[in-house]
């Protein structure tokens, strides 16, 4: 049963994320974390991963690497640096971190703030996407806020590219510190046809979704998940 909670979680993660190009471990962490804490952060990497690479071949004549190399750099001492942050807290504190990480995703998607994807604030965005996501999985929303105002396919396809250099870089951080192992792997291969079911779904059927729908229903669990980790910890 826990299984199937877990692909079906997977599957709406995947289907928004395809949708509007972030939003499977915003989605995906606070409620798998509910589960089985062991899903945060590698596993849903591992989907994440498999999922950009989807993305990025649906997208590819989209992607534009201007810019990339700065967020690139900046990922890694991010990723280092929520690496280090999984070997000082316990489950409960992953908890709060995962729901404030989440409602803070939900801030930066509500923001009317337009910055440009400069070299240096791609190269910070960089920085914290590779500190939440190797922390949390959730490193989609920094790098969001910078492209959120680009054409929608442009977005789509160039935060897919981001995401399977930076999902790599995640696990391969996480692997020495124990926290991406066979026991991860294991409990993520099932997760991974779920995976790729939600970006089928989107594919098939996201021009008959109003975008701004889409948005509004994924902010709105986003939201409720967030509070409950955070709540989770408190109680």
């Amino acid at each position: 049963m826990e299984v199937l909670l877990a692909c079906i979680v997977i599957v709406i993660g995947a289907f928004v994320q395809t949708a509007i190009g972030f939003g499977l471990a915003v989605i995906a962490a606070p409620l798998l974390f509910f589960i089985d804490p062991l899903y945060v952060p590698a596993p849903i990497t591992m989907c994440a991963l498999v999922l950009s690479v989807f993305n990025v071949y649906s997208y590819r004549g989209h992607v534009s690497f201007r810019g990339l190399g700065n967020a690139i750099i900046g990922r890694i001492p991010g990723s280092l640096s929520g690496a280090a942050l999984l070997l000082w807290i316990d489950k409960d504190w992953l908890a709060l971190w995962i729901g404030l990480s989440v409602l803070g995703a939900v801030g930066v998607s509500l923001t009317s703030l337009r910055w440009q994807p400069t070299p240096g604030r791609m190269m910070f965005a960089g920085f914290m996407s590779g500190f939440m996501g190797t922390s949390s999985s959730i490193g989609g929303p920094p790098m969001a806020l910078l492209w959120q105002h680009q054409e929608v396919n442009l977005v789509r396809a160039n935060l897919a590219a981001f995401f399977v250099v930076s999902c790599l870089m995640s696990l391969v951080v996480l692997a020495p510190i124990g926290q991406f192992g066979m026991t991860q792997i294991m409990l993520g291969l099932p997760l991974l046809p779920a995976t790729f079911v939600g970006f089928l779904i989107a594919r098939r059927s996201m021009r008959q979704v109003p975008h701004r729908q889409l948005r509004i229903a994924s902010l709105t669990l986003c939201s409720i998940a967030g509070a409950a980790a955070v709540l989770s910890f408190w109680f």
